[in-house]
């Protein structure tokens, strides 16, 4: 039979057994956040120190490579394209037989007038 003190009893147990819970979830959480967070660190000591250490060389050890590289400048990249694709259209009738396969043919023309009658 369920009195009042074996309520409480029951709501007591169950807020202590919560609490318990949380205390120790909590802890587990914080443990493994602070390993984590010691990982990082080392990792990044660990670059820098590797950063420091190695002094990066130049992207360019003579003047001919740098002669033949053209990624470092888009607008030379550009030119230098071996064979373009397109012309632009020199009229509409171009421009519209020059539509991908997924674009119409001619362009969409509303019909004039109600459209609800």
């Amino acid at each position: 039979m369920n009195t009042i003190k074996s309520f409480w009893v029951g709501w007591g147990s169950l807020i202590v057994a919560g609490a318990g819970a949380y205390y120790f979830a909590k802890k587990s959480i914080t443990a493994d956040r602070a390993e984590r967070h010691e990982q990082d660190m080392r990792r990044k000591r660990l670059q820098d120190s590797l950063e420091q250490r190695a002094p990066p060389k130049s992207l360019y050890s003579n003047e001919r490579s740098r002669a033949s590289d053209y990624a470092g400048s888009p607008s030379q990249e550009a030119s230098s394209d071996p064979a373009p694709t397109r012309h632009a259209p020199e009229n509409e009738g171009q421009r519209v037989k020059e539509k991908s396969k997924y674009e119409a043919s001619e362009p969409f023309r509303a019909k004039r007038g109600d459209r609800f009658s």
